[in-house]
């Protein structure tokens, strides 16, 4: 069976919470039968509304294969990647899900500081893994990088300027990234999930925006996990430098 990995390593970043796009990633990739070493930062969850979750990364096999760290540090990648390796020999599979979160507010609100925080959690920790990644990549199975976008390029999101620039930022250089690393194995994609019900959403927007989908509902987290977990699969190996949408028909302007 191609979509198997069995015998390879996956790191998936951002897995802090059950209700997160993060976890339902890192359960297909394990049903597909590879070993995970997960990241999350619940600092970060507990500054939101939703709060963290206790226990994370709850519901695993390995529970020591787990790294928490706030990858606005400019050592935090390599050192995520190094103790990565240092568990399991190599790393086959990079999925950079994390993400300072968005509603970060319009061009008014926007300072220097909010800019560089989203940047540097959401765009040049994200580069920097690739380039872990990369080097410790041994070249004997297919390698694959999965950033995680935003659908900043298929419409406006005035309120959110520092996020949406910081991933719009990632699928920009998804090209570059897979064209440089295509003759070591390695493929590159983004993919960006659409609007998707994490718990983060108030009652009357949950409502207005599911009202956007032919489905009349919200996205859930295993929607795009589980194109992501293929995209890791030998049967992704001939996708490489795509940005790939999976929304469910989401309408922006209903």
């Amino acid at each position: 069976m191609r979509e198997d990995l069995t015998g390879r390593v996956a790191v998936v970043t951002g897995v802090s919470r059950r209700a997160g796009i993060g976890q339902a990633i890192a359960r297909r990739l394990g049903e597909l039968g590879a070993s995970l070493f997960l990241h999350g930062y619940p600092p970060h969850d507990r500054e939101q509304p939703w709060g963290a979750d206790p226990d994370v990364p709850a519901g695993f096999a390995d529970e020591e294969a787990h790294f928490a760290a706030d990858l606005a540090e400019p050592d935090a990648p390599q050192a995520l990647l190094d103790a990565a390796v240092a568990r399991f020999g190599h790393v086959d599979v990079l999925v950079c899900n994390h993400a300072q979160s968005g509603h970060d507010g319009p061009l008014e609100t926007m300072d220097a500081a909010r800019l560089d925080r989203h940047f540097a959690v959401n765009t040049r920790s994200s580069i920097l893994l690739a380039k872990a990644f990369a080097a410790q990549h041994d070249g004997r199975r297919g390698g694959r990088v999965l950033f995680l976008t935003s659908g900043q390029d298929l419409g406006p999101m005035p309120d959110e300027i520092a996020y949406a620039t910081s991933k719009g930022a990632l699928a920009s250089i998804t090209r570059s990234l897979a064209d440089h690393l295509a003759d070591r194995g390695i493929t590159v994609n983004a993919v960006n999930p659409g609007p998707v019900d994490t718990g983060y959403a108030p009652p009357a927007a949950r409502e207005a925006v599911a009202r956007r989908f032919p489905a009349g509902r919200w996205g859930e987290p295993d929607d795009p996990a589980r194109l992501i977990a293929w995209l890791a699969t030998d049967d992704g190996e001939w996708i490489t430098g795509q940005v790939i949408n999976t929304e469910g028909g989401f309408r922006r302007w209903s």
